[in-house]
């Protein structure tokens, strides 16, 4: 019984696997006959929908196709009834042009008739007047001939006449030429020194009322003193014996230092007292200090003198940049190339007749403002203007070619303002370009000849006043010539017979523009002419 069991249960699992296979596969055939029943069924009511349609679109079409047809035969029996209109139209256009035509052509020919009948009614009138001219031309000519024949005759009357003339007034024809011309001109110059005089009492008043106020302000606003300069220092020495230790054996010590410095050393019996000489103030400079720093050091030796003068050197350079920012704080500038800031300051150390450049530079700077001011420029431009006029003289020395030359090369190469480089170009220029140039040129000219400011040398003094003195009596009329005012004035004594009141104006003018051409001189220079007339009677 044991051994029975798993096989009673393993038939009855294949009796359920049969009845479940039997089932599904009742199941599957049902779908599938319910799928085909349904289709058929949707197909059948499908068909008798589709019958529907296609009979309804097919009688919309035959109908639609019915009114096209009609409308076709409508417009067609339209335009063939505008064609027949628009062609009778086009006909009797046609005729109404070739009508016209043929009545302009009418008309046309009758004109064309009517001018070839004028056409020939001219010519023959042409033809007449032809005739006419060659007679008149004939008579023309006859005439002329008469007339050239009276002309030579009267040309002969009149050479003749001439010949008289210049016989009587023992003149040439151009003797008398030159002197009408002489009189005309006489009378045209007398006439210009009134109006010239006229002019200058009109304009001059005010415009030297303004001037002189302007610059009163510019120099009362900025006033300095000035200390000259000399060419030459001196150095302190310990003791006589020092003058020994500078010389070194041989004088190799004393060459050494003329010879790294670019200066001349005197030593003579003065006692106490080296003096430095040379006209460039930076080099006395270095060379005074050289000496000092030596004798303090104690050690004077060709070696140890061009240790000293590098370090002398190095550090002078860091105070000329130094006195360029000063100065440029002084006068409120800024954005300054630090190249030309150190030129600036190297101007401490030049000067010209005495007058030491950056002292002048700053003056020039200070009045370029308040003038600048006072006209309506711009003052800090004009301050910048005024600082560099003369930046060309700190290193004029070791460069070819004038200051205003060398100071608009490096002005143009560390790039200032336009106005700047033509300031510096044409600071001593006769044609100023703008008013930059005027205002640089008048302060410079302020500060120059100020009492003080600058002195010359007493030979070149006298060649100028002996230059204006000559100038003046090479004029004819002049009978004397003093230069006064230490050359700042020049007055002329003329002959009262020889010049007039009108002339005596004419020659001021004359004398002045010839000393501005031929005369350098700082300042202004006035031409005062003086013509004096004197009378004398006897009572008795």
């Amino acid at each position: 019984m044991i051994f029975m069991l798993p096989r009673y249960s393993l038939k009855l699992e294949r009796l359920k696997r049969i009845r479940r296979y039997i089932m599904n596969t009742t199941l599957i055939i049902s779908c599938i006959a319910s799928l085909a029943l349904g289709g058929l069924v949707f197909w059948f009511l499908t068909r008798n929908s589709l019958i529907k349609d296609i009979t309804s679109k097919k009688e919309e079409s035959d109908r639609m196709l019915t009114i096209a047809k009609n409308k076709v035969s409508r417009i067609s029996k339209e335009g063939e009834k505008k064609a027949r209109q628009y062609k009778e139209s086009q006909i009797k256009k046609v005729k109404q042009e070739v009508e016209q035509i043929k009545k302009d052509s009418s008309d046309r020919e009758q004109d064309l008739i009517e001018r070839e009948s004028n056409i020939k009614k001219i010519q023959t009138e042409l033809t007449k007047g032809e005739a006419r001219l060659e007679v008149k031309e004939k008579n023309c000519e006859e005439v002329e001939q008469k007339y050239r024949t009276k002309e030579q005759e009267l040309n002969e009357i009149l050479e003749d006449a001439k010949a008289k003339i210049e016989t009587i007034a023992m003149l040439t024809r151009e003797e008398a030429v030159d002197q009408l011309v002489s009189t005309v001109e006489e009378d045209a110059k007398i006439i210009a020194a009134r109006r010239i005089k006229e002019i200058e009492n009109n304009l001059n008043q005010d415009a030297e009322r303004k001037s002189k106020n302007i610059i009163a302000l510019a120099i009362q606003k900025y006033a300095a003193s000035y200390t000259s300069e000399k060419t030459s220092s001196v150095v302190a020495l310990p003791s006589d014996d020092m003058k020994g230790r500078i010389i070194g054996r041989e004088g190799r010590n004393i060459r050494t230092i003329e010879l790294k410095t670019g200066v001349d050393i005197i030593i003579d019996d003065t006692p106490g007292i080296v003096t430095v000489s040379s006209h460039n103030p930076l080099r006395r400079e270095i060379a005074g200090r050289a000496i000092k720093k030596l004798l303090d050091d104690g050690r004077v030796h060709p070696g140890r003198i061009e240790e000293i003068v590098d370090e002398i050197e190095s550090k002078l350079d860091e105070e000329l940049q130094k006195l360029g920012q000063d100065a440029i704080l002084e006068l409120g500038l800024s954005n300054m190339h630090p190249d030309l800031v150190k030129l600036v300051g190297r101007m401490k150390y030049r000067t010209s007749y005495s007058q030491n450049i950056l002292d002048h530079s700053l003056e020039v700077a200070q009045l370029c403002g308040v003038l600048a001011g006072e006209v309506g420029l711009n003052p800090k431009l004009a301050k910048r203007a005024g600082l560099l006029h003369d930046i060309g003289k700190a290193v004029d020395h070791d460069m070819e070619g004038s200051h205003d030359d060398i100071g608009a090369e490096l002005v143009k190469k560390f790039k200032e303002p336009v106005e700047v480089i033509e300031a510096v170009e044409l600071s001593h220029s006769d044609s100023p370009s703008s008013m930059y140039c005027l205002l640089v040129q008048a302060a410079d000219a302020i500060s120059a000849s100020r009492p003080g400011a600058r002195k010359e040398s007493y030979e070149s003094y006298v060649k100028r006043v002996k230059e204006l003195e000559d100038i003046a009596s090479s004029f004819n009329g002049v009978d004397k010539v003093f230069a006064i005012q230490a050359g700042r004035e020049v007055r002329v004594m003329v002959e009262s017979d020889k010049i007039n009141d009108d002339e005596a104006i004419v020659l001021s003018h004359d004398i002045a523009k010839k000393i501005e051409e031929e005369v350098s001189y700082p300042g202004e220079v006035r031409i005062t002419v003086v013509r004096e007339v004197r009378t004398s009677a006897l009572a008795s």
